[in-house]
């Protein structure tokens, strides 16, 4: 969901998790309950890490393996976490939610402070990141929700956009929609989705183009990379 944030994610991200500095200390990290989701969080699942080893009924291939809760509604949600059985440490780094027989469900690697990505084959990247984070972020997208403007640096509008918060048809994407009389260049853009992945905006176009947006110190959110008459997202 780059490595710059909103500075609504940045105070989110610095209650969560340091990275750790080895298996012993991620594995301390890792204990509460986290969000297991899409990458923007249409479907998620809450997962309880727990400290203790899982019985030896509960896990029959592997050794290390321990306990989890899932939420009554994961496997609805999520079906393959189904599966899942256990959690564990595999070598430094990575965090690995695994089925009674030992085998990997899904691997996870933190690439920013608590939040991790992990990736199944065939259907793409989940996330795992602090429940309480996943919650405080689920009130920036509702946040995100409305009309915007787009004007250039000198603050003269080029175009009209309001973001929904319906699920458009290519998965985590939500619907947008451009109003009358845009600038050529938005207007010949034609963002129709939108998302946000790890604090950046994302306006996606039917061709599979993207344009990036990051918030800046000002609440306003500028098209990357930047340029001399930079396009800036204002809330209307």
């Amino acid at each position: 969901m780059r490595r710059c944030v909103t500075a609504a994610m940045l105070l989110l991200l610095s209650a969560a998790p340091a990275p750790a500095q080895d298996a012993a200390a991620l594995t301390k990290a890792m204990v509460g309950q986290w969000e297991l989701s899409t990458t923007e969080r249409s479907r998620t699942c809450v997962v309880t890490l727990k400290p203790e080893a899982a019985a030896p009924g509960i896990q029959q291939g592997a050794q290390h393996g321990m306990k989890l809760e899932l939420e009554p509604g994961c496997a609805a949600a999520l079906p393959f976490t189904k599966d899942i059985a256990v959690w564990t440490v595999k070598g430094l780094d990575i965090v690995r939610l695994e089925n009674s027989a030992g085998e990997a469900v899904i691997d996870f690697t933190e690439v920013e402070s608590g939040i991790f990505e992990g990736l199944r084959a065939n259907e793409g990247v989940y996330i795992l990141q602090n429940l309480v984070a996943a919650r405080s972020l689920a009130k920036s997208m509702d946040q995100m929700i409305g009309d915007w403007s787009m004007v250039r640096g000198s603050g003269r509008a080029v175009c009209g956009l309001t973001l929904t918060n319906n699920e458009a048809a290519t998965a985590d994407n939500f619907e947008a929609f451009l109003k009358p009389r845009c600038d050529s260049l938005v207007a010949n853009f034609g963002p129709t989705m939108w998302r946000l992945e790890r604090g950046a905006l994302m306006l996606i176009a039917p061709s599979g183009e993207v344009w990036r947006f990051e918030a800046d110190d000002n609440a306003q959110w500028r098209k990357t990379p930047d340029s001399a008459d930079p396009l800036i997202m204002l809330r209307q």
